[in-house]
């Protein structure tokens, strides 16, 4: 299988997993609040050890070696701060009630008592998830090009944490319709964002990749990743339970992360 068969799969593995969180949102006893925490801080924990001390040092190295230390640690940290400024931006357009990082608690929409209101909110909801899976698919592909056991990393890591978001527009979706269908499928198409994502990554390494390409962009993976994990994951787990169970998920996932770095890079 080639690198970029690889990479485009795993991307789509990790965009569709709002599927399995539009199934779990049907079940209450899966949305289990301190299961959502542990999880969540578990993803950040991947992306933050990833970003820090994988993705970042290759990019540095990259870019060093065609620009010289100090133009390429420059370069390396304007990428680095460019994806950050990047998924910032993208948070900065949304609307603050339909964007995915300012989500409220799932069970929040069963409060909600107008059907048209929560058919409103799961619609928006869904588009909002779409737009800013989008360089997140970006980012796992580019990922798994370099290094597939570091893509599959990033990709389980991203999985982990699309869950929730396709609990957050199957919830409301499905008690303004009763259709266990159409909430299924509005979750399941807002992941199709990411392997779209993977097919632009595709395109832009074919057409404009260098060393020098491949650096700016490994850094700029980096930061997008940093900034999911600080404005996102870690937020989203504390909200969901308690202090000490989201900083325990985000000690597993640097420890798995670590581990899976030892053993298959």
């Amino acid at each position: 299988m080639s690198d970029y068969l690889f990479a485009f799969l795993i991307t789509l593995f990790a965009g569709l997993s709002t599927g399995i969180g539009s199934l779990l949102a049907f079940y209450k006893k899966a949305t289990s609040k301190k299961f959502l925490a542990f999880a969540l801080g578990l993803s950040a924990g991947v992306m933050l050890y990833v970003s820090f001390l994988e993705i970042f040092p290759k990019a540095l190295e990259s870019l060093e070696e065609i620009h010289g230390e100090w133009m390429g640690y420059f370069i390396t940290t304007l990428s680095f701060f460019g994806g950050i400024f990047f998924m910032a931006t993208i948070d900065k357009l949304l609307p603050e009630n339909i964007n995915p990082h300012e989500l409220k608690d799932p069970d929040m929409s069963e409060e909600v008592k107008e059907k048209n209101h929560l058919l409103r909110m799961g619609l928006f909801t869904a588009v909002a998830i779409a737009i800013h899976n989008f360089p997140e698919g970006l980012a796992t592909f580019i990922a798994a090009v370099e290094n597939r056991a570091l893509g599959v990393g990033i990709a389980v890591a991203i999985a982990i944490h699309n869950i929730p978001e396709g609990i957050a527009v199957s919830v409301p979706v499905y008690h303004a319709t009763g259709s266990r269908k159409k909430a299924f499928f509005l979750s399941f198409a807002s992941g199709l964002a990411e392997p779209i994502g993977a097919v632009i990554g595709f395109f832009l390494l074919m057409t404009v990749f260098t060393p020098s390409t491949f650096g700016i962009l490994f850094a700029g993976v980096a930061g997008i990743m940093v900034y999911i994990s600080l404005d996102e994951l870690l937020p989203s787990a504390e909200k969901y339970g308690e202090h000490h169970l989201s900083i325990y998920g985000l000690i597993t996932g640097m420890l798995i992360m670590a581990a899976s770095l030892v053993l298959f890079i």
